[in-house]
């Protein structure tokens, strides 16, 4: 096995290369360049060095991820036969994958490595630029970036930028989260004789035409709040300096159990946007149920009892926890295997308790506990073979709560009226609906209707005393039709 020497070309000219690398590579028996592309390569060759390139394997193969893998197996083949020394663009160990692939072959005893450094591009992009990289930024490569890579705050450096084609990726996944006309630069060359640097608007990246393998694209920080909101780290903040010595005094005030109701009356509210399928509706909604968990949060942050970071640690590893068919190797054949699977996965995690219905309780909802103390209880088997079994106890106990009406008490009218309504989310449980859901759809409707209603009256007589109740179930059957149409 032979020595791979790899040696970085710098960003630009030859004249960027030391002494000592320029002498290694005159030296040099065997060079094979990682592409021809690189205005040192040029130079070698016009001093009359032979140089060969893997420039051919670009064209072949679909993604840079095929290509460099293919490099990398080329130059191991080459070494068991001669010393290869390999030239690539800038450092080696800076944005340069086959170096890395070549790292990985190393540890594994398949390859036998000598890297020489080379100037990176970051040092003249920087002078280029004019920006101090203590102020904070990252480096990014263009081939595999997404839109939750990027920190706003920062300087932002976007290597890879070979072609239009991935300057259209680019920039699709900045403007996830920039304005459209946020100002980039189009650095090329940098340190170079060839240096060249060009200021657009965001939307116009792939348009241009100067784009190739000497191309950085800079996205300089933005310090405004109001022009980062789409970061979760933004709205942290925001939240932050609500609840802040200085803030507000509302948000200061409230606990834990103050947000209670407005928790519920947001996500009253969510449900409502879908089931109206009103999109901006479900997005302003949502923000609102994230707001009522970000101040939750703040609140456990400043109470010194948990963060954020717990609550999403929490979560994260509950998911991964919960589908070993995702991120493990349990296979399902469909949803019904998921939910056993989750139930117990769920069964295993949770502490011995006394009663099956331990934890099932919602006090901000009895419709929900009698579904969740129904639901566990028919896990065991404590429950009627179909539906007709809760049918027919529905209708008993509506017979009972007929009979306490006519001759009970309002003790007893209450207890028989409760059984009524546990019968109901019985037969809601088996029909599979929410008997939560079914209750705000039917309040709404009759919010709907009874505002045609009044309306109708305000615009006739002016009063409900004025209309009998025959004329007022009039109204209430044209609002009744009027939502068929």
């Amino acid at each position: 096995m032979n020595t791979i020497t790899i040696i970085g070309l710098g960003a630009g000219d030859l004249d960027q290369l030391s002494i000592g690398t320029y002498r290694k590579l005159k030296s040099a028996e065997f060079v094979i360049a990682r592409t021809d592309q690189h205005p040192a390569v040029e130079e070698l060759r016009a001093e009359g060095m032979e140089i060969d390139s893997f420039d051919a394997i670009y064209e072949k193969n679909e993604s840079f991820e095929q290509v460099y893998e293919e490099i990398t197996t080329k130059l191991i083949a080459l070494a068991e036969e001669r010393a290869v020394t390999y030239v690539v663009p800038g450092h080696p160990l800076v944005a340069e994958r086959t170096v890395q692939l070549l790292i990985e072959k190393e540890s594994e005893g398949l390859a036998q490595l000598e890297i020489v450094g080379g100037n990176s591009f970051l040092d003249p992009i920087f002078a280029a630029l004019r920006i101090d990289p203590i102020e904070g930024f990252q480096l990014l490569d263009g081939t595999d970036m997404a839109r939750d890579d990027v920190q706003m705050t920062q300087h932002v450096l976007i290597g890879q930028v070979y072609d239009a084609f991935v300057a259209s990726e680019v920039k699709l996944s900045l403007m996830e989260k920039y304005a459209y006309d946020h100002p980039i630069t189009i650095v090329t060359a940098a340190g170079s004789s060839l240096e060249k640097l060009r200021t657009v608007q965001l939307f116009e990246l792939d348009r241009e035409t100067e784009i190739d393998n000497l191309t950085t694209i800079y996205v300089p920080p933005i310090v405004e709040r109001e022009g980062r909101l789409k970061e979760w780290s933004t709205f942290r903040e925001i939240i932050a300096a609500l609840r802040a010595p200085d803030g507000c005094p509302w948000d200061r005030e409230q606990t834990h159990e103050s947000l209670k109701r407005y928790l519920l009356e947001e996500a009253h509210e969510l449900l409502e946007a879908i089931d109206q399928e009103d999109d901006e509706g479900i997005i302003e909604e949502l923000g609102d149920v994230l707001l009522q968990v970000f101040l939750h949060a703040q609140i456990g942050e400043d109470d010194g009892y948990f963060a954020m970071e717990d609550v999403l640690q929490s979560v994260g590893e509950k998911m991964i926890r919960r589908h070993p068919h995702v991120f493990g190797d349990r296979e399902v054949e469909n949803s019904d295997e998921v939910l056993k699977n989750w139930q117990e996965i769920k069964k295993a995690e949770k502490p011995l308790v006394e009663s099956l219905l331990d934890g099932q309780a919602r006090h901000s909802s009895s419709l929900l506990t009698s579904f969740n103390y129904q639901k566990e209880a028919a896990k065991v088997g404590f429950d009627w073979p179909d539906i007709e079994g809760a049918f027919d106890k529905f209708e008993e106990e509506w017979q009972e709560f007929k009979v306490e009406v006519e001759n009970g008490t309002k003790g007893s009218q209450t207890d028989e009226l409760g059984d009524v309504f546990f019968t109901l989310v019985n037969l809601s449980r088996f029909l599979r609906l929410s008997p939560e859901e079914a209750m705000a759809h039917a309040n709404e409707k009759f919010k709907r209707r009874f505002s045609f209603v009044e309306q109708s009256v305000q615009e006739g007589r002016g009063a409900f005393s004025a209309y009998t109740l025959d004329e007022l179930d009039g109204f209430w059957q044209q609002a009744k039709e009027g939502e068929k149409k």
